[in-house]
Formats: C-alpha cells, sequence, structure tokens
C-alpha cells in the first residue's frame, strides 16, 4: 500500500515537473487517438449503410397453384440468416396489386377469380446470404418462382466484403501507429530521467518500484489524450452530422446515442490501455538493459 501511494505521488510529481514533455504527451496521445476514432467512426458507417441496404433486399418467393407456405415458410423461418419472412395470401396480394393500378383497378375484375397464388416476402441479414438461400428455395416442388435482384446482390456482396476487409485493415494500422507513438513519446519521459533511475537501481530499488510511477503517467496521459480526442470527436461528429442531413439526406449515417457512447467508451478505454501497456514495455526494456553487466 506504501508503494502505491508513493507511486501515485511520484506519477504526479512526474508529470507536473516535467510538464512541458508531459504537455507535448497529452497532446500527441489525443492527435493520435483522434485519428483512430475518426477512422473507426468512418468505417462503422460505411457498414452501417451497407447493411441498411442490404436489410431492405427483399425474396419474393411464389408458390404453384393451390400450393400453401406452411413447409416452406417453418423451413425459411428456422433459418439463422433469414431476419423476417411473411406469407402473403392471394386475397392480400390481389388488394396490393388494385392499390397498385389505382384508377385502373376495375381492370381486376376482368380476371374472374383471383388468379394470384400464395408467396412469401424474405428478408436476410446480409446480401451474401441471398444465393444460397435462393438455391435452397428452388428444390422445393411447391415453390413456382423465386424473384430478386440477382445482379444487385452480388454487387453489395462485393462492396460489403471489400468494405469490412479495408475497415479492418485501416484499423489494425491506425492503432499499430498509435501505440508506436505513444510509446516513443513515453521512452523519451523515460529517458529524460535516465541517470535517476540508474541511480535507484544502484541503491537496490526494485524494477517494480521504479516502473510504478512512469506505467500510472503513462496510463494517465494515454486516459486524458482520449479524453479530449473523444471531446474533439464529438464536437466533429456533430457538426458532419448536421452538414450531411442538409445536403445529403438519403444518407443513412449512424446518430444512436447508445451506439456513440458505447464508441466513444470503448476509445476511452484503448487510450487507457494503449498508454499504460506502452510505458510498461518501454520501463521494462529500459530498466532490462540498465541492469545488464557492463
Amino acid at each position: 500500500m506504501a508503494s502505491f501511494k508513493y507511486a501515485l505521488r511520484d506519477t504526479f510529481r512526474l508529470i507536473c515537473r516535467h510538464w512541458g514533455l508531459s504537455v507535448l504527451t497529452l497532446i500527441t496521445a489525443a492527435s493520435v487517438l483522434y485519428i483512430l476514432g475518426f477512422t473507426a467512426l468512418f468505417a462503422l458507417n460505411v457498414r452501417h449503410m451497407v447493411s441498411r441496404i442490404e436489410g431492405g433486399l427483399v425474396v419474393q418467393v411464389y408458390m404453384k397453384k393451390g400450393e400453401k407456405t406452411d413447409d416452406v415458410f417453418a423451413r425459411v423461418k428456422a433459418n439463422p440468416m433469414v431476419t423476417s419472412v411473411r406469407a402473403i395470401s392471394p386475397e392480400e396480394a390481389l388488394d396490393r396489386l388494385r392499390a397498385k393500378l389505382g384508377n385502373q383497378a376495375r381492370a381486376v375484375t376482368l380476371l374472374g377469380d383471383n388468379p394470384l397464388p400464395w408467396s412469401l416476402e424474405i428478408q436476410v441479414r446480409r446480401a451474401e446470404h441471398i444465393t444460397p438461400l435462393v438455391r435452397d428455395l428452388m428444390v422445393f416442388p411447391s415453390v413456382e418462382e423465386v424473384i430478386y435482384s440477382g445482379k444487385l446482390v452480388e454487387r453489395l456482396s462485393t462492396i460489403s466484403r471489400a468494405s469490412s476487409a479495408v475497415s479492418a485493415a485501416i484499423l489494425v494500422l491506425s492503432v499499430v501507429i498509435s501505440a508506436l507513438v505513444i510509446f516513443n513519446t513515453i521512452r523519451i519521459a523515460i529517458y529524460s530521467r535516465k541517470e535517476e533511475i540508474e541511480v535507484m537501481l544502484l541503491i537496490g530499488a526494485t524494477k517494480t518500484y521504479i516502473s510504478l510511477p512512469f506505467v500510472f503517467q503513462g496510463m494517465f496521459l494515454g486516459a486524458g489524450g482520449a479524453l479530449l480526442a473523444v471531446a474533439g470527436l464529438w464536437a466533429t461528429y456533430a457538426s458532419a452530422v448536421n452538414a450531411v442531413r442538409s445536403t445529403l439526406a438519403f444518407l443513412d449515417i449512424i446518430v444512436n446515442r447508445q451506439v456513440l457512447l458505447q464508441f466513444f467508451f470503448l476509445l476511452f478505454a484503448t487510450g487507457a490501455t494503449m498508454g499504460w501497456v506502452c510505458s510498461w514495455l518501454a520501463v521494462s526494456r529500459f530498466t532490462s538493459r540498465a541492469l545488464r553487466p557492463r
């Protein structure tokens, strides 16, 4: 407990004594975390827009004359790729046809008996799930025809896979660059106390005793930088949402407050964790090198 109190006291002393370097580290951490957060938000919005388009795709399944949808409906309902399935009766299909025809709905009376069959409207989670679903549906002997936008589905599947791969690559690259920048900034802070640390090692101080203030310093500066980055992102994103809504209203971007709060909390936790890990690695490397026999 005494060591912990000493570590906290020395941490704040370290930050105040080298306030210029601390401010530089804070600004650097805030900048890289802002870029990381901005990149992640962009990737999330691309993924969100593609998902909304995919969710709007509908597969129409028409049954043969006189066939019901019960067996196909049960099989489709059990499919984990399907988000919703709805059976359309011939009467409901005829009402829809009348509504579409409008003033020309009287022409429907010339058809005599209702010629429309039972049908199903199916929505899936992702565009790439449609092709295997259609393949499964076509084997049912009671199914007459399956209609879906084949070319659009293929293009959406390609866009979805490409956006996921590019987003993942950008995020990994941003995390690596952020970690390297924070690691090197904290290592400079450690080297500024090189002689003091070497003296402490000579008089018998343990690695943990020496490392804790630097680890806490890195964690506090990482968390502080993350808070600044979150504040900047919050303001930037709010302005971006207003600009998009006023000029490109058809774009469906993320505005759910709960989702954004979870994202910003994750960014804050990433900043604190990154600061802790980078400072621990930097100080461990330095103390191990200092303890080697010369």
